[in-house]
Order: C-alpha cells, then structure tokens, then sequence
C-alpha cells in the first residue's frame, strides 16, 4: 500500500521537474535554442500550428537560429509571427530562410534572469512540498481507514521525505546548472 503512495508521488514529482525543465527553455541565455520559439504559432491554412510543424528549425551558429519553411509564401507569416510573440528578436529573410540573430545579455539582464530562475526553482519546489502532503496524506487516510499499521505510517512518512528531498536536490541541480548558463558569457 505504501510502495504505490510513493510511486504515484514519485511520478507526480517527475512531472514537476520535467515541467521545471520545459519552462527553463524558454528562458533566453544569450545562446541560440530553438526551444525559444516552442511557442510561436503560425497561421496555416487559417489554423495557428506550432511553427515547428511547419519549417524546419536549426542552430548552425551559438547566436543564430535558422528558420526554413516548407511554402515559400510563409515567410513573411512566420515573421509577423515571431514579432508578435514579443521575444525581443528581429527575423531576417533572404527569401528562403529566416534568420535570427540573438544578440548577447548585458550583466544586468542575466541577474534578472537568475532572478526569475529562483522563483521558478521556488514554485517548483512548493509543487513537490504539496505532493508530500498529499501522500502523507493519503498514508494516513490508509491507517486511519486500518489498511496500514501506525508503524508502516511512520515509514511511509520517512520515505516520502527522504524521496521529496532528492527531488527537491533535482531541482537545486536543475536550478545551478541553467544559471551556469545563463551567466557565461
């Protein structure tokens, strides 16, 4: 009983660093990534699709992403696109690819961007401190309801800590590791 307490809290933990991870790439570090444009969404066909279903995204250069549509005639719709999602980049075309340059951080910007990482990290560590409760919740329903005794509570409730403080760790490393990045110059 306590063993499938902890694997769905396991899982549920999963999830909150994965999410952690999808949210820090979009995070501009001055190095080109195609997750900085995830979420751009062109008009094709009268439906928005994810710009990466319709053109092929490269990073050829650490400052420039590559940009190349599959119609020819999406080039300026891609470009209004990227202008309206508001990142702060300007597309250029030669007419077959789109390029973009990222032009680097000054040191004032990446101490706000380490800034808005550690909320991030925050948020995501309160995510995993409300999974505890509610699985140390769950372990005393169980004794309470008598299908675990006070003795397997006690365990329960000492391996759902010691699991939330390595998943808590994940985040710390998930955390040093992107402000390593956002920092180099």
């Amino acid at each position: 009983m306590t063993k499938d307490v902890i694997a769905n809290m396991k899982n549920h933990m999963d999830k909150s660093i994965e999410s952690l991870r999808k949210e820090y790439q979009k995070v501009r570090t001055g190095r080109a990534s195609t997750g900085l444009l995830d979420e751009v969404k062109v008009e094709y066909y009268g439906n928005p699709s994810p710009l990466n279903q319709v053109a092929t995204l490269s990073v050829p250069e650490p400052r420039t992403i590559i940009i190349q549509p599959w119609e020819a005639k999406l080039i300026p719709v891609i470009e209004k696109a990227i202008m309206n999602a508001n990142l702060g980049f300007t597309p250029a075309n030669d007419g077959k690819t789109i390029r973009i340059s990222i032009p680097p951080l000054t040191e004032e910007r990446r101490k706000e961007i380490v800034k808005m990482l550690k909320k991030l990290a925050e948020d995501a560590k309160i995510a995993l401190r409300n999974i505890r409760r509610d699985a140390i919740d769950e372990l005393k329903k169980l004794e309470k309801d008598k299908q675990i005794s006070e003795d397997e509570l006690k365990r329960g409730e000492k391996d759902v800590q010691d699991v939330t403080n390595s998943f808590v760790a994940k985040v710390d490393d998930v955390l040093a590791h992107k402000e390593k990045e956002v920092m180099e110059v």
